[in-house]
């Protein structure tokens, strides 16, 4: 078993003032030779946005992003038409493909909402772009990993295009899960969200992250009321 520790005062940070992000890899300003990316997992932002602030119309290509609101209410709006509101609870999915242009706007003006902001680099090149939403089903995550995405359309949540799976669990203290990998040369990014966690005999806190390769099970024990976002992702990178 290989695992890599990135502790939470770690990351990357920039301060925009209407935008403090942390970044766990390599972006924008922040650029760490150690920290490009992991596996297929390139990019994971804890982004806060201002009241009424957010990210202008920008470009992308052949990528897959998700965004997982952590409180608040963003506006998303995109080149193919569409216009939603994603909150705590939903998940969102853009396979980027042969082009796609997008914002994402703090759609209130009295609060900040905050948001992970996650790449994965897909399987194949140039597909028609996509988007996806759903609410997802929070009584579901209690004392348990509920499978938020997949390579499967088919399956419980929002899919993309790569052999990825990510988990979402909120762990009441002492509860004790085991996350079996699905994927044959996978590997997995565990991110605290909250509270404290024991992954593999590795203590973890708040923010923390832990990538995990060349294993087959993740043993998770919540040392406090926690929770987690695992990323299960192909090592191929």
């Amino acid at each position: 078993m290989k695992t890599i520790l990135h502790r939470a005062a770690t990351r990357g940070h920039a301060n925009h003032g209407w935008l403090n992000s942390y970044h766990s890899f390599s972006f924008a300003g922040y650029y760490n030779p150690e920290r490009i990316h992991f596996g297929a997992l390139r990019v994971l932002n804890d982004d806060s946005v201002a009241a009424g602030m957010g990210f202008g119309t920008h470009p992308h290509d052949n990528m897959e992003i998700i965004s997982i609101p952590l409180s608040g209410d963003l506006k998303h709006r995109d080149s193919m038409g569409n216009e939603t509101i994603i909150k705590q609870g939903d998940i969102q999915v853009m396979s980027a493909g042969t082009g796609i242009s997008h914002s994402e706007m703090n759609a209130n003006k009295d609060k900040e909402v905050k948001f992970l902001q996650i790449w994965v680099f897909p399987n194949k090149k140039n597909v028609q772009p996509r988007y996806g939403q759903i609410t997802l089903d929070e009584a579901k995550m209690k004392n348990n990993l509920l499978q938020v995405l997949s390579p499967n359309a088919d399956d419980e949540g929002v899919w993309i295009h790569q052999d990825a799976w990510f988990s979402l669990g909120n762990l009441e203290k002492g509860i004790t899960k085991e996350y079996q990998l699905k994927g044959t040369n996978s590997g997995v990014y565990a991110f605290v969200l909250e509270g404290d966690v024991t992954i593999n005999a590795e203590a973890l806190h708040t923010r923390d992250g832990l990538a995990i390769s060349e294993t087959d099970i993740l043993n998770i024990t919540a040392d406090t009321d926690a929770r987690i976002l695992l990323m299960e992702v192909p090592m191929l990178h």
